[in-house]
């Protein structure tokens, strides 16, 4: 299966994260643009050599793209880039006819632009410093009552306003392209969401005019590529359909809404499941057990100092193939859950941790790995990419994210190698695995982390 792949930015859950899963598969020949050719955290993707790239890519099976990529240089350029709605529009329409010659499944996924609560312009624009807060205040409200007076500035008011505009027409044309049959799926993620706000009222619109909607935003293009996968298989080879059994560890709370979330937990779950393109079953039918560690009251987040109760029960490893969402804590594992987790053995029927960042995000590429592992009868050199892959997932979601950026005050890579050594190993005695490690800061900010192994 020959999959073409863009994705958001260079970030490794974003870039590197893809590459990791499709080694599993020998099958899979994944074909994705150069590293440097994509946006990061101030610098716009080159979008005129990704079409290039793309153009000239042959037998290609399945498209799997961030619009955003090529539309606004990103996910984060989306909000910032200044170009016109004209010159916007002429992007989308020779990305249009590129894909239509591709005669490709197109997996596609656009945003709908985010409203963050504060005054960090990190991701936005420079007026967020100043005017974040009151921006989301007027969106907010301006939603809920249908007006809101505001002392924002006009400029800059009006600025943001013809941003969201622009980025609102232009995702009405990606619908007028699902009518014309380009896209055999496209989503419009939302993030960071709330009850209210000018994102929530446009979502609202889409839906209205036949779009799909989906809570998240990382994790769309991998449960996209779990898609895309999942139907090349069944059709191809006429497997039957893969099937997944939620287990919810603390079963009478899963109706409660994640952080930057607006659906339950619960709901969050079948709709990474279903877009995955997999069945939702009862466990005694199920092909894969996705548990899913979920919080009680109310989701904790480390980094933030927000606590919540953390795991307590028993865990025993099933005797069936399984995976395991970590979600009761937002951007990190639960610590606790861990511990029980590696007083367990991890055999062949282990199809893959994860517990980063957003509920969302943690399912969408849990699921995907476990789909690709599935259909991937790994051979002993694809089992040892698995265990590898599981390795990165500790290290990032468990050791850094949970541990390690607390003892952290800024990015610095002799420090973090330093913190470490005692996560690695504990990690390599469980896995029973022996790498050397290796760390960055891509975006030169604690929010992520790069590992290496070799």
């Amino acid at each position: 299966m020959n999959i073409a792949f863009i994705p958001i930015d260079n970030r490794p859950v974003c870039y590197t994260l893809p590459e990791q899963i499709c080694a599993l598969d020998s099958r899979i020949n994944l074909y994705i643009p150069p590293r440097e050719w994509l946006g990061d955290l101030t610098k716009y993707a080159e979008a005129d050599k990704i079409f290039s790239w793309l153009e000239n890519l042959n037998n290609i099976d399945a498209v799997i793209l961030s619009l955003d990529t090529l539309s606004y240089g990103g996910l984060i350029s989306s909000r910032r880039c200044p170009e016109s709605f004209d010159f916007i529009k002429q992007r989308v329409h020779k990305l249009k006819g590129i894909l239509e010659a591709k005669h490709a499944k197109i997996y596609a996924f656009s945003s709908i632009m985010r409203i963050s609560n504060n005054n960090i312009n990190e991701e936005e624009k420079e007026y967020w410093n100043i005017w974040g807060k009151k921006i989301f205040e007027y969106s907010y409200n301006t939603h809920k009552y249908g007006h809101f007076e505001t002392d924002i500035p006009s400029d800059i008011l009006n600025d943001y306003l013809e941003t969201r505009k622009r980025n609102f027409e232009i995702n009405k044309i990606y619908l007028e392209f699902q009518k014309q049959g380009l896209f055999n799926t496209l989503v419009f993620s939302k993030d960071d969401c709330s009850q209210y706000g000018l994102n929530v009222k446009e979502a609202q619109e889409i839906e209205k005019l036949g779009g799909f909607v989906k809570t998240g935003a990382d994790e769309i293009p991998l449960t996209l590529l779990a898609r895309a996968v999942n139907e090349f298989y069944t059709t191809s080879i006429t497997l039957s359909s893969l099937k997944i059994a939620p287990i919810f560890l603390v079963p009478e709370c899963k109706d409660l809404i994640s952080n930057y979330e607006d659906v339950s937990i619960e709901n969050s779950v079948k709709g990474q499941l279903e877009l995955a393109g997999c069945r939702i079953c009862e466990p005694e039918n199920a092909d894969i057990l996705l548990y899913i560690n979920n919080f009680e009251e109310h989701q904790g987040e480390i980094v933030m100092k927000v606590p919540t109760k953390s795991f307590s029960g028993q865990w025993f490893s099933p005797e069936k193939p399984y995976m395991i969402a970590d979600v009761r804590f937002a951007n990190g594992a639960d610590n606790a859950f861990v511990e029980k987790l590696f007083e367990g053995d991890f055999d062949d029927n282990f199809y893959g941790y994860s517990g980063w960042n957003t509920s969302a995000n943690t399912l969408g590429s849990l699921i995907c790995a476990a789909v690709i592992k599935y259909y991937s009868n790994l051979s002993p050199i694809h089992s040892s990419l698995f265990k590898k892959l599981q390795v990165i997932r500790f290290l990032d979601d468990w050791a850094y994210q949970a541990n390690v950026r607390q003892m952290l005050e800024k990015p610095d890579e002799n420090s973090i190698k330093t913190l470490m050594k005692p996560y690695e190993k504990k990690i390599f005695e469980e896995l029973d695995v022996n790498y050397n490690t290796s760390y960055k800061f891509p975006w030169n900010r604690l929010f992520e982390v790069e590992v290496e192994l070799n």
